[in-house]
């Protein structure tokens, strides 16, 4: 039985040795006659991953356009089109759409600010009329009364929000173009027009990018959330588009430590939980520095590595022109830098909506086997090394990959960067 929360869900073998899953938790993870799935085994438990089959969230980017200069961007230093997704991009996938039981969620976000294009907040009301769960992101600069309204109307589940700063004064730092008193106005009125109870819709997520000049922001950043009800925070750390922006990047020695999260023969060390303050902080510091395998309350510290979680979660990332992805990341090319050299990531398309449907391009053999790869990131370990000229590309690795894209270099795959 599946508890009232649906957190916890019991199997059972039966009595020809074959492992019996409820059919709610096997129909919500995608677990059909003939699905491959993987599993990992750990000192006192095994867990069964996603089938590589099922697609459970696409990403929707309806423009690449911005009305915002922000330090952060990609677009500081790319060559790309700026366009907006047509009306018949978008009728192409919501029909592709209507193929999969159950739905998948659907998250509309990409480059540029969603609701810099006319048609989003409708976009959203159609989806939600099929029945799946619904995601936006925005910069909050065009959150007008009107705008705010319809959004609320439209059934959107969750509203992110960017705020790189707690401070006017360190978030116009960041966010060039935009006030955050304003953002701060827009947010209110718009969790005031939500219809009342205990789980009003939208819920708000606020997105954060740690740098230097903002993580001491980080806990007004929490508290300024939490007096705007947001029930959803994400941090993530900066993906350098400039060589300038190289500075403010706070996973130096994170990236080095990887290398010791991923070696089995080292030390292991076994942390209780404990507070956090002036008394453990120093020893406790040196002990996650420590060289060693160090998990915490009985979790790894380090989390996931080598882990494409794009892959792990069934995504699917669409661009305004139609063009389909495996990931967000690789939507567009664009530059970036890892231990101090600048690195060109190409895009990758799979296949265009104008081409095929959302569940052939999917359930493309070559793109599955691609997905099955992934889930075994055989890749170098650029994100620790970086000491060759492959380095500087998805193109190929060390290791003999030449197999287009290679993903040794992903800071998303190391736990580094993340989306909300």
């Amino acid at each position: 039985m599946i508890s009232a929360k649906q957190t916890t869900a019991w199997a059972e073998v039966d009595a020809q040795g074959r492992l019996v899953i409820p059919p709610e938790a096997a129909m919500r993870f995608g677990l059909k006659p003939g699905s491959k799935i993987r599993i990992d085994e750990g000192e006192n438990f095994i867990r069964l991953h996603r089938p590589v089959t099922q697609l459970r969230k696409v990403y929707i980017e309806p423009t690449v356009a911005c009305n915002l200069d922000c330090i952060t961007c990609f677009r500081n230093d790319w060559e790309q089109p700026i366009g907006r997704m047509t009306g018949e991009t978008f009728a192409r996938i919501l029909d592709g759409l209507k193929e999969f039981d159950p739905l998948p969620d659907v998250y509309f976000g990409g480059i540029g600010e969603p609701l810099f294009h006319p048609k989003t907040v409708e976009w959203v009301a159609q989806v939600k009329e099929l029945g799946a769960k619904v995601e936006l992101i925005t910069n909050g600069t065009t959150l007008t009364e009107k705008v705010s309204r319809k959004l609320v109307e439209s059934g959107l589940d969750i509203l992110w929000v960017s705020i790189d700063g707690a401070s006017p004064e360190t978030y116009a730092d960041v966010r060039l173009g935009a006030e955050l008193p304003t953002i701060v106005a827009n947010l209110r009125r718009l969790t005031k027009m939500r219809k009342a109870g205990h789980y009003p819709k939208p819920e708000i997520g606020i997105a954060f990018v740690a740098m230097k000049r903002n993580i001491a922001d980080l806990p007004q950043i929490l508290k300024l959330g939490r007096s705007l009800r947001a029930q959803h925070f994400s941090i993530s750390n900066l993906q350098p588009a400039t060589e300038e922006m190289q500075a403010e990047a706070l996973y130096h020695r994170v990236s080095n430590n990887i290398a010791y999260m991923q070696a089995p023969h080292l030390p292991r060390l076994s942390l209780p939980k404990m507070d956090f303050d002036d008394t453990t902080r120093d020893a406790l510091m040196a002990a996650f520095n420590s060289g060693c395998n160090v998990s915490y309350a009985g979790n790894n510290w380090g989390g996931a590595n080598d882990t494409c979680n794009f892959v792990e979660n069934g995504t699917m990332s669409i661009a305004w022109t139609g063009e389909v992805s495996p990931c967000w990341p690789l939507m567009h090319t664009h530059t970036t830098y890892l231990h101090g050299k600048r690195r060109l990531v190409r895009r990758h398309v799979i296949g265009s909506v104008h081409e095929k449907s959302l569940k052939d391009l999917w359930l493309d053999p070559e793109y599955v086997a691609y997905r099955e790869r992934l889930h075994n990131f055989v890749f170098a370990p650029c994100t620790f090394c970086g000491g060759c000229d492959l380095s500087e590309s998805n193109l190929e690795d060390c290791l003999g990959n030449t197999v287009f894209p290679v993903c040794g270099g992903c800071l998303w795959a190391q736990g580094v960067i993340q989306c909300p």
